[in-house]
């Protein structure tokens, strides 16, 4: 039998890339806060404020603080 040449994946989709937590996620976990506490952690508020323009915040959370993100092309 004659070995087959080649890459016998050719042509299939590659597998999914694992999905890792943002930088506000990790913080949050490390600080042991649920999504009802957010809005009280003042660790949490600083960590936003000095990373509202470069990290994930959500944006129901800068709106309860009042935190203005600049909006632009970082790319």
């Amino acid at each position: 039998m004659a070995r087959r040449r080649g890459n016998p994946d050719w042509g299939k989709p590659l597998p999914a890339a694992p999905t890792l937590p943002s930088e506000f996620e990790v913080l949050v976990k490390q600080l042991r806060l649920t999504p009802e506490k957010y809005a009280s952690s003042r660790e949490l508020k600083e960590w936003c404020r000095r990373n509202r323009n470069r990290c994930y915040v959500p944006e129901w959370l800068l709106k309860e603080w009042q935190i203005v993100a600049e909006v632009g092309d970082f790319g």
